[in-house]
């Protein structure tokens, strides 16, 4: 199963990164957002997660303390979802404010704006 997880994540990060490399600035936002993803499973799936143990000890028991989630990686990986709309959502909008403007999502056309504004 470590091995399918491992490939998966390979596999997002190698497509984020072709999709990074491409010249259309949507396509450059699609890769970032790929990659993120790739590394918040990378963390989740480092992180020790036990199913149906829960993160949080209630009334200090220390019975077997190896078999609990670890609540540090959940609430990184949180933040991370979120952190990552909010930078997706901000690209979406410059990216339609820049077609407005220019009426392409070329890259290297996007070097010539500081002129054209």
């Amino acid at each position: 199963m470590e091995l399918l997880f491992a490939l998966m994540i390979g596999v997002l990060f190698s497509l984020g990164l072709y999709m990074m490399l491409r010249r259309s600035i949507v396509k450059l936002i699609i890769g970032i957002s790929l990659i993120g993803n790739a590394g918040n499973l990378l963390v989740f799936f480092a992180g020790n997660m036990v199913r149906g143990k829960p993160p949080i000890l209630k009334d200090n028991l220390v019975s077997d303390i190896y078999s609990l989630s670890d609540p540090l990686t959940q609430s990184l990986i949180l933040t991370a979802i979120v952190i990552s709309f909010g930078v997706t959502s901000f690209g979406a909008v410059l990216i339609n404010k820049a077609y407005d403007v220019l009426n392409t999502d070329d890259v290297d056309t996007l070097t010539e704006t500081d002129s054209s504004c």
